[in-house]
C-alpha cells in the first residue's frame, strides 16, 4: 500500500512537473510571435546595401543579427540591450543594426555563404561588417550568455572591441 501511494505521488509529481514546462514554452513561444525583429519576406541584399551606404556617411560598422522570429535568444539579446541605457548607447553610436532573417521562410542562403556560415555557431550569430560590406568579425552568441539572458560586461567589450574606432589604425601609432 505505501508503493502504491508513494508511486502515485510521483506520477503527480512528474505530471505537474510537464504541466509545468508545457505552461512555460507556451509563454515563450507567444513571446516569439509578438516580436518581428525579421521580415522573411524581405530582400536581404537590397536592405543590406542601403545599411551599408548609410554606415558609410556615418562612419559605423554594420552589426547583423542572424537568427529569426522563432529565436527566443535572438529576441533576448534585442531586449537586454535596448533595456540597457549604456549599451544601447554604444549600438546606436557606433553600428547600424540588421536582424538577417534564417528560417523555413528564408534561409538567406546567399548572404550566409557570403558571410563564411555564421549559422554555424547556431543562433543568434552577429557578423560584423565594416561600411564597405568586409566582414571583420563573427561573434558566437553562446560567450555572451550568462544564465537566462547575456552578460552585459561581455556584450559591452564586444560591441566596442569591434566598432570603427576601435580597428583604426591611426590609433595604432606604431602602424604608420
Amino acid at each position: 500500500m505505501l508503493t502504491l501511494h508513494l508511486q502515485l505521488i510521483q506520477m503527480n509529481k512528474t505530471i505537474l512537473l510537464a504541466l509545468i514546462l508545457m505552461v512555460s514554452q507556451m509563454a515563450f513561444a507567444q513571446d516569439t510571435k509578438k516580436v518581428n525583429l525579421y521580415n522573411p519576406n524581405e530582400n536581404a541584399d537590397s536592405a543590406l546595401a542601403i545599411i551599408q551606404a548609410q554606415a558609410a556617411k556615418e562612419g559605423k560598422h554594420v552589426l547583423i543579427q542572424v537568427g529569426g522570429n522563432w529565436c527566443g535568444w535572438c529576441i533576448e539579446f534585442n531586449r537586454f540591450v535596448k533595456s540597457d541605457a549604456q549599451l544601447d548607447s554604444i549600438v546606436k553610436a557606433n553600428y547600424l543594426v540588421y536582424h538577417l532573417n534564417y528560417s523555413k521562410e528564408n534561409e538567406n542562403k546567399k548572404l550566409l555563404t557570403q558571410f563564411e556560415f555564421p549559422n554555424r555557431f547556431g543562433f543568434p550569430v552577429w557578423v560584423i561588417l565594416d561600411s564597405k560590406g568586409k566582414r571583420l568579425h563573427t561573434q558566437n552568441s553562446s560567450y555572451l550568455e550568462k544564465d537566462k539572458s547575456y552578460n552585459k560586461e561581455k556584450v559591452k567589450g564586444f560591441l566596442l572591441d569591434w566598432n570603427a574606432e576601435a580597428i583604426d589604425s591611426k590609433k595604432y601609432n606604431w602602424i604608420n
